[in-house]
């Protein structure tokens, strides 16, 4: 209780403010606040002093909220709604633990309290405090048994737990207590129906799931559901004739959903493979096809799945039947349909003879053979294959080839998107991202109002470093008033930030490039801490299931592609201005300076002059459109204070390229990689990059064998691998139990041999890898300067031996020729561009410069481009 009793007229104050507070109504609940404080008896009610810094924090005055808040608790230490309120500031700004000790307090002076006793249980399940949870769950089902949200939080802790017996009793007795009719359907009823079942298939209880899937099967919603749990249960038990009708009957409704009929393969006992086959399982399988088929003549699933199965003649009929209707018919997505029939050679034969002889029949007589007869062919027929030939080079690395086949289809047709969608796509995996994005930009105006081929156009001159065009792009479906980059941060747009990234990351504008990697960073942070808002939101309409499949997604959120993406480029910029801290502009200045003859000099001031005005100019035309921005938005703030306590910091480039402690800011990126992306290779071997910086061996050893346990014979951990050797080795005032261990360790990787010796071994192991070869041959630089041109004519090699002479691997190579890792070389590199040009002539990083010096410089802009290749070749 407060040391200061209230009486009845600030009471009713102090109970308004509390209803202002719940209504947003922040104005008014510091109005009430004066009028309390404004009485000399109460001027230092704690309670009130509280609750009026709980009002300032959310109008944004976070100082002032902490110094009312702690004031407020100082005056009333024993009052619960003094440390409530302070548990509630701590967690508007993030501060979840510190939160769980204020509401732990607030219990111990009240430990009925409802609210406390939920906001806690927000913040233990926020942070994965599970037993924490039951135990605040219990205590809420125990003062509020007639509540579902008492019940049902309860059973969920117990499922999170893997208590999944507890969990079920739980829910069944819950269930007993819902006055629902048999056969009304009921929404939120069948949810925790299906509830239910989730977490006895979790326990593999298969009978008890197929049993209570049955019983409640009329009162379930989702009859789709039913059946697919139906077919799942009795594959399960070994019911297999059952569950063949369950597939059959599910195939049936969508006939075009490749796990039907991997179900029904496996209920019929067609799919195992090995050599306990009964003879003419294959000729059953395709039966089965060719009948459901037979009733789904529309379907193509049922068509295309026995093309994985079949080799040689029979593949021959079936592909050349699937490839004629779709031709016929002007199917686009014909080649991403087959596109997983290429891993197999004499299965990309058939499939080119036969498109290239439908061709060669159709421009001679519009038919696909010259021995048919009968209706002839239309002229798109021919559009089309010419179309899908395109993509099939494409895909083999025959860049000649593919344009010839797509700009022949072009000539023909000038007006169609896919055509020119598909020539840039060629060009960029030729390795020319300008043209590609040129011809991407002429696919987009074809169409302007298309988003999908804008995004894509938009990204294709990001990898071409056209990051301004890239923007104006976007703009086209962006919200008018502000700048297209602005709006899609707002958006959380990270496939345009993630390659903003890559861009800025080339052109060496670390600073813009670290800010995109810091938003995509607060963008995870916003989605996980966005929880916050499902938490009592899902228990209130019973989405059970789609809650504890949110749970478990944010559990592992940080494991997705974009976040990796952005970390990975953040860790390696940090490491670059470890390595080369970027100068001060002044000191840059007077470096370039020194080195300038007068005229120059003055040119140069002249130059840097307009850069300063022209610069000027635009950030008042900014500050401008701020200024109206801001006014036309002022009276909604008024009339809506928004909670402005969570403000972050200003993003600025400037100062994030010339932070003082690179590596600790490199590690903020590496731990949530470390924890959970660790079977990713890279994540390890990105963090030996930083604590061989920091010199920390042991956290080295541990990187360096994290990642041998993944690929022993990736080329960039053997660059690592030895790098760590040799620097163990010239380090001499290690701890002596270090040192054994780092002899033992490095002792089962290398077997006795010097390094030398080791590296020779990886190139004569791997002498059919570029990649690896050119890995090797840095490393016998390395170890031996005086191996200069023994270790470029490995790294080099371009015989027909090799296996992936591709465009990115090319590039590798002339990269690491110019950026110092085999010395001083320009010769060899000239030599070399000469000879990949012959190889990729389309190839803008090979193609030859005006001069040596342009060349070199074009060679560097173009090469960094190239990482840009990976997903897509």
């Amino acid at each position: 209780m407060p040391n200061v009793q209230l009486p009845p007229k600030e009471s009713n104050l102090f109970k308004r403010i509390l209803k202002c507070y719940e209504q947003k109504q922040y104005k008014n609940g510091l109005k009430f606040c004066k009028m309390i404080l404004s009485n000399p008896k109460f001027a230092e009610h704690g309670e009130t002093l509280a609750m009026k810094g709980l009002t300032l924090n959310c109008l944004g005055k976070k100082e002032e909220a902490y110094e009312f808040v702690r004031k407020g608790l100082r005056n009333d230490v024993k009052s619960h709604v003094c440390w409530h309120v302070y548990g509630l500031l701590q967690r508007s700004h993030k501060k979840y633990d510190e939160a769980i000790k204020c509401y732990r307090n607030a219990l111990k002076l009240d430990k009925d309290n409802l609210q406390i006793l939920r906001d806690l249980s927000l913040l233990q399940i926020q942070m994965r405090d599970l037993e924490g949870y039951r135990e605040t769950r219990y205590q809420l089902l125990q003062l509020r048994p007639t509540q579902r949200a008492s019940w049902i939080g309860y059973a969920i802790a117990y499922h999170l737990l893997k208590d999944y017996d507890m969990a079920l009793k739980l829910l069944e007795e819950f269930r007993q207590t819902q006055q629902v009719p048999p056969n009304k359907i009921d929404y939120e009823y069948s949810e925790l129906i299906l509830y239910q079942n989730q977490v006895m298939r979790e326990a593999d209880l298969f009978q008890e799931s197929l049993e209570h899937i049955e019983t409640y099967e009329r009162q379930i919603c989702d009859k789709l559901l039913v059946e697919e749990i139906k077919g799942e249960m009795l594959l399960k038990l070994g019911r297999l004739k059952e569950a063949s009708e369950v597939f059959k009957n599910l195939i049936d409704r969508n006939a075009e959903n490749w796990c039907y009929y991997e179900g029904l393969e496996k209920a019929l006992q067609l799919s195992s493979l090995g050599p306990f086959l009964p003879h003419g399982t294959l000729e059953e399988r395709l039966q089965i096809y060719e009948e459901i088929s037979k009733q789904h003549p529309r379907a193509i699933s049922p068509r295309r799945l026995p093309l994985n199965l079949v080799p040689g003649e029979k593949f021959r009929d079936l592909i050349d039947k699937f490839l004629r209707v779709n031709f016929s018919k002007g199917c686009p997505p014909l080649f991403t349909t087959l596109k997983s029939l290429y891993y197999n050679t004499e299965k990309i034969s058939i499939i080119q003879e036969l498109v290239t002889n439908y061709e060669a029949s159709l421009k001679m007589c519009d038919f696909f053979s010259p021995y048919e007869n009968g209706e002839k062919e239309p002229p798109t027929t021919l559009l089309w294959v010419q179309y899908f030939l395109a993509q099939h080079f494409d895909k083999l690395g025959q860049y000649s080839l593919a344009l010839d086949y797509i700009n022949a289809a072009i000539a023909s047709t000038p007006t169609l998107i896919e055509l020119f969608y598909m020539k840039a796509k060629i060009y960029k995996h030729i390795g020319n991202l300008k043209e590609a994005a040129k011809w991407m930009d002429e696919a987009q105006s074809l169409d302007t109002a298309d988003r999908f081929i804008n995004s894509k156009c938009a990204k294709y001159m990001l990898r071409a470093n056209m990051i301004k065009e890239a923007e104006e792009m976007c703009s086209k479906f962006t919200r008018e008033g502000t700048s297209a980059m602005e709006n899609l941060n707002e958006m959380q747009c990270m496939w345009f930030q993630t390659e903003c990234i890559s861009a800025y990351q080339r052109l060496g504008r670390y600073g813009d490039a670290l800010k995109k990697c810091h938003e995509v960073e607060r963008h995870f942070f916003e989605i996980t801490d966005d929880q916050f808002d499902f938490h009592t939101y899902c228990m209130r309409k019973m989405t059970l299931r789609a809650y504890v499949d949110l749970l478990r997604l944010e559990d592992t959120l940080r494991r997705h592609a974009f976040y990796f993406k952005a970390a990975r480029s953040a860790i390696e910029i940090y490491l670059k201005l470890y390595d080369d801290p970027l100068t001060s502009e002044s000191k840059q200045q007077e470096i370039n300076s020194e080195n300038l003859s007068a005229k120059e000099l003055k040119k140069m001031l002249s130059k840097q002059r307009r850069a300063q005005k022209k610069a000027k100019l635009e950030e008042e035309k900014k500050h401008a459109e701020r200024e109206r921005q801001q006014k036309s938005q002022k009276k909604k703030r008024d009339e809506e204070e928004e909670e402005a306590s969570g403000l972050k910091e200003e993003l600025r480039p400037e100062k994030l390229e010339r932070i003082e402690n690179p590596l600790e800011e490199a590690i903020k990126f590496l731990i949530p990689l470390k924890n959970l992306v660790a079977d990713n290779i890279d994540t390890h071997l990105l963090a030996f990059e930083i604590y061989f910086r920091k010199g920390k061996f042991l956290l080295m050893l541990q990187s360096v064998k994290r990642a041998f346990a993944i690929n022993s014979n990736n080329p960039w951990l053997h660059e690592c691998l030895i790098k760590f050797s040799k620097s163990v080795s010239n380090q001499s005032n290690l701890p002596d139990i270090v040192s054994q261990v780092l002899s033992q360790e490095m002792q089962k990787i290398f077997v006795n041999k010097d390094l030398e010796s080791f590296n020779e071994d990886f190139l004569k192991r791997n002498a059919t890898s570029l990649q690896h070869l050119l890995s090797g041959a840095k490393m016998m630089y390395f170890l031996d300067k005086s191996r200069q041109e023994k270790a470029i004519a490995v790294a080099t090699r371009l015989d027909e031996t090799i296996k992936d002479k591709n465009v990115k691997t090319l590039v590798k190579v002339s990269e690491a020729l110019l950026d110092g890792s085999f010395g001083i070389c320009n010769s060899q590199y000239e030599e070399y561009r000469m000879a990949c040009h012959h190889l990729l002539p389309f190839t803008s990083a090979f193609l030859p410069a005006v001069n040596e010096v342009h060349s070199h410089s074009a060679a560097l802009n173009h090469t960094s481009n190239y990482d840009v290749l990976a997903n897509e070749m």
